[in-house]
């Protein structure tokens, strides 16, 4: 099984631009059938220099056309920028093939957990190839984990990349301290290369004849590359260098020279938490992440021990020697409220009795006798006697608290599994150990033996498997071993340890791990089951994963922004196609801990790591919200929010700092938000906005979580049956435009294009003076001279255009002939033909849209019709984002925003609305501009039967605007004419 990529993510796609567009005006490489070949010319054009070592990248732009490029990607992306003339952070580097000093720049890219991050730097890594090319790449990660993510990634994603870019030529290879002479071959190929490296590959550079044994096999003389330096080599190349993960890879002093020692022409930065988001130009955090559902939704269950306070409870979390020998213990500690579990510090000598706050049950023996503190054989005792190792408790319930995670996760996978069981989507479950013996442990022969976990696990397994509700899963017949199995690192002689998850033997199960992973995914695998180290936190994840359990014995250090991104990922089916189903993609969370206690680290991770929290709306985000103006959605700015949250403020939904405040309750009974006059079309918006920061929307408890039961009382009627028959038709489109028409439009268009300068250098001069108070200066004259292009090689403009429209020769010579805009061509030929080539996409774009003709398909069948068995017995859902219905087919209608929240609640109140569904996600039209779902199907009756579609948006000026949303709902509305179907969009249900 293959996992396939969608081509047309529009977030990624936005990432991928925001780097590519970084280098706009930088001479590109001559396009496919080029009549002229610029290569002649000494690759004046193609991206690329030579040295006597190889072949590296060249950047023409200037430091000024560099930084312009960054402010406005920033300023599309809504990025503060601070003061718009500062120059861009970067390092000063001596560029040795070229013998002179040059700078650095670095941009960063924001993605959070899971939402393709390394798919969008591979192909951006492709795109800066063809359109500027750009050959020589270099991949730096933090550690072996990442690696082999990085590898996997480029192996799965080869055959997608290569029909993208039409079988561009392209190798990669992961640095091998032994095979140095490849660097030879990366610095002189004159293809795309990419080299992945680990940062501890390059990071010891000493100077001396003894200190330099010490160094790195990359900067040491090597026979095999004449007497050379491997990293002579990749210096010439001038190489773009991705940093994966920057925050781990040069968070020090040491990590950035050897950055630096390579060279690099720019740094790329990509990581969901940034320490130093250098020259930010894309950002996806959290909050938009969860918002778009690019990411799974949250349900957490917690397993907590009540009602255990009858004995003298201790649990030994932590035993060291830093400063003075101590330990950290969980005892019940009494308080006004009873006695609740707490924290406690304890040295030599403690009494617990004193520490509980006098409870009688620590009165007796419970004096700490002695702490050792020695690694591997960490223990406490007490003077009655008792001794814990770490890790250990008594008097509690911590086996019985393990015993039930265990029982509800595998009752959880199990339940899921039925849910998925006929379309084809593999299910994991992840267990998180801190102590390998407790799932595999050895007799005194050193034979292997199950642990604890792995005794309990078959037992609950087995005793579930006998249910009748969960017959239908074949696979449960399956011998027990093969269905579950443990990644741990091993020593020489086989047995597993416990590591810290970055060490040699760590190294080999992510390679296992990672080469498993599409074998994982295929129903044919009947593993289902996988305990692992909590070391495996980072370079490893599954998009299957869909429970996650931490049987950590003691409270689990791993931080839950980690321990959630192995499972965040979307899940793919067994065509290896992504699944976007909400009902399907929830990751079930099995804690350790309260659920209060969960999300409350989980937010503060967030604040802390992304400058983001739930539950604060930043004025960024107010300020973001659009309106439209003649046509176009512009967003309203900063002194509009301003404006806005003050007003919020005032009515007690925000405290100053942005932070939600209980009056903001859009479900309750007398709820109402006033606005500015100016403003007061966005209510709505604001709502949705300011519920999209609420942690419970996207992260909740699992009794929020449930079934939508199909109402078989409406879904069996004659009036649902007849709704359905007028809307289920299966449609297929065609366009007619005509080249006349065409010619028209971009001629009128490019009529009316900004005119294409000359680029220039400005010379200024000034005078010095030295006084008391320092060095003044004064300037003398400035003068300004253009760059002619008329005595150097140019690009094909023809077959550039032809390249990027898939127009003919001869239809754009007509277009550019009666444009009378040619001669600005040799003004800057690049940038003549960006934008020549956005005019033509953007025209060829409406005459889709506006020439589309839908056409009903004939026959039945599922081919031709949408069929109402498609309607599932019961769908799981968010109650948090449901409402309670009466005239529909499922018990609640699942809302995706404040104005379809109300739609419903006023379709359902009205008389003359008998029925209403909200279609769900598999009802979709087909579109020259992507797959379109509408929003409703109506039953009205007024005087007679009428059948409706609405689509429900904030505004009623959706459809005047000019955006890819609009352009879905305009093709959806020549859909429902060839049906005979009345379709609007509709702001209230009032205007139904």
């Amino acid at each position: 099984m293959k996992i396939q990529f969608d081509a047309n993510q529009q977030f990624q796609l936005d990432a991928v631009s925001a780097v590519t567009e970084l280098f706009e005006g930088q001479p590109q490489g001559s396009p496919e059938f080029a009549v002229i070949k610029v290569d002649s010319y000494g690759e004046l054009y193609a991206g690329i220099d030579r040295t006597e070592l190889g072949v590296g990248n060249r950047l023409l732009l200037d430091e000024t056309a560099l930084t312009s490029n960054v402010r406005t990607i920033q300023a599309t992306n809504d990025i503060e920028s601070g003061d718009i003339a500062a120059p861009l952070e970067s390092w000063k580097l001596f560029d040795i093939p070229a013998n002179r000093s040059r700078r650095c720049p670095h941009f960063s890219v924001e993605m959070e957990t899971g939402t393709g991050k390394t798919y969008v730097y591979l192909r951006t890594i492709f795109e800066l190839s063809r359109e500027y090319g750009f050959q020589k790449f270099i991949i730096v990660v933090p550690s072996v984990a990442i690696r082999e993510g990085v590898l996997k990634n480029i192996e799965i994603t080869a055959e997608h990349f290569r029909a993208l870019y039409n079988n561009l030529p392209f190798e990669h290879f992961v640095y091998d301290a032994k095979k140095v002479n490849r660097l030879r071959q990366f610095a002189t190929s004159n293809t795309l290369q990419i080299l992945v490296i680990n940062i501890d590959a390059f990071r010891k550079n000493f100077t001396g004849t003894e200190a330099e044994q010490k160094s790195n096999v990359i900067y040491k003389e090597s026979d095999k590359l004449s007497g050379r330096q491997p990293i002579e080599f990749v210096q010439a190349a001038r190489p773009i260098v991705i940093i994966d993960e920057p925050q781990s890879v040069d968070a020090t002093d040491k990590a950035q020279e050897a950055i630096k020692a390579l060279n690099p022409l720019c740094t790329l930065r990509y990581s969901a938490t940034h320490r130093n988001p250098y020259n930010l130009v894309y950002r996806l955090d959290p909050v938009r992440a969860f918002e778009l559902k690019l990411v799974k939704q949250i349900v957490v269950a917690s397993a907590a021990a009540e009602g255990a306070a009858n004995d003298a409870f201790v649990r030994v979390e932590q035993i060291d020697y830093k400063k003075g020998i101590k330990a950290k213990l969980r005892i019940h500690v009494q308080t006004d409220e009873g006695p609740k579990e707490k924290p406690v510090t304890v040295k030599q000598g403690a009494d617990l009795y004193a520490l509980s706050g006098e409870r009688a049950i620590y009165a007796q023996g419970y004096s700490v006798a002695e702490i050792n503190a020695e690694p591997g054989n960490e223990y406490i005792r007490f003077n009655n006697g008792r001794t814990l190792r770490l890790g250990e408790e008594s008097g509690g319930m911590r086996d019985d608290v393990w015993r039930t995670q265990i029982k509800h996760t595998v009752k959880r996978h199990l339940e899921k599994e039925l849910q998925l069981r006929e379309r084809g989507i593999k299910v994991l479950s992840l267990f998180f150990i801190d102590r390998v013996a407790n799932y595999r442990d050895y007799d005194e022969a050193g034979q292997p033996v199950q642990g604890k976990f792995a005794t309990a696990f078959e037992a609950e397994l087995s005793a579930l498997a006998k249910e009748e509700r969960y017959k239908p899963l074949e696979w449960l017949q399956q011998p027990m071993e093969k269905l579950h199995n443990g990644y741990f690192a091993q020593d020489k002689k086989g047995v597993l340890k416990d590591t810290r998850g970055d060490t040699q033997a760590d190294d080999e199960v992510y390679n296992l791990i990672m080469k498993d992973k599409e074998q994982l995914l295929s129903l044919d695998e009947p593993l289902r089951f996988i305990f692992s180290h909590s070391a495996l936190r980072e370079g490893w994840d599954n998009p299957n994963v869909f429970q996650i359990c931490t049987l950590n014995e003691t409270r689990s250090a791993v931080k839950k922004r980690q321990e959630i991104g192995r499972g965040l990922r979307l899940p793919v089916d067994q065509d290896g196609k992504r699944v976007f189903d909400e009902s399907v993609n929830k990751l079930y969370v099995m804690a350790n801990e309260s659920y209060e206690d969960f999300a409350r680290a989980l937010q503060t991770e967030y604040e802390e790591e992304c400058g983001v929290s739930f539950g604060k709306v930043p004025i960024t985000a107010i300020a973001k919200l659009v309106q439209v103006v003649d046509g176009e959605e512009k967003h309203i700015g900063r002194d509009a929010a301003e404006v806005i949250k003050t007003a919020l403020v005032a009515q007690r939904m925000l405290d100053a700092e942005g932070r939600i405040q209980p009056a903001f309750n859009p479900k309750g009974k007398d709820f109402k938000i006033e606005l500015p006059e100016e403003h007061r079309d966005l209510t709505a918006a604001v709502i949705d906005l300011l519920a999209s920061y609420q942690i419970e929307r996207h992260i909740r408890r699992e009794r929020d979580d449930g079934p939508n039961k199909l109402k078989k009382e409406v879904y069996l009627t004659p009036e649902f049956s007849a709704l359905w028959d007028s809307i289920k038709p299966k449609t297929t489109y065609r366009v007619e435009f005509g080249t006349d028409e065409l010619v028209m439009r971009a001629v009128s268009s490019l009529k009316r294009m900004e005119r294409i300068e000359k680029p220039h250098i400005t010379v200024s001069a000034g005078q010095l003076g030295v006084e008391k108070g320092g060095v003044s200066t004064r300037a003398v004259s400035v003068a300004e001279e253009q760059v002619d292009y008329h005595d150097r090689p140019i690009p094909d403009l023809l077959a550039y255009l032809q390249n990027e429209t898939e127009l003919t020769r001869s239809t754009l010579v007509r277009i550019l002939k009666e444009s009378g805009r040619l001669e600005e061509f040799f003004n800057n030929p690049q940038r003549f033909l960006d934008a020549v080539a956005a005019i033509l996409k953007y025209e060829l774009h409406r005459l889709l849209v506006d020439g589309i003709k839908y056409e009903r398909i004939n026959g039945g069948g599922s081919e031709a019709e949408w069929e109402m068995l498609l309607f599932k017995n019961e769908e799981l859902i968010n109650y948090l984002t449901a409402l309670p219905v009466n005239k529909s087919v499922y018990e609640y209608v699942v809302y995706d925003s404040e104005v379809e929240r109300a739609f419903a609640k006023r379709l359902d109140e009205r008389d003359d609305i008998k029925l209403f569904v909200k279609l769900p996600g598999w009802f979709k039209v087909d579109t020259p501009v992507g797959s379109y779902n509408p929003d409703w199907a109506i039953l009205k009756h007024d005087d007679k039967a009428l059948y409706l579609v609405r689509e429900t948006k904030g505004t009623k000026d959706f459809l005047k605007l000019r955006t890819s949303e609009a352009d879905k709902v305009r093709c959806g509305l020549k859909h429902f004419e060839a049906l005979g179907v009345p379709f609007a969009v509709a702001v209230t249900a009032d205007e139904v």
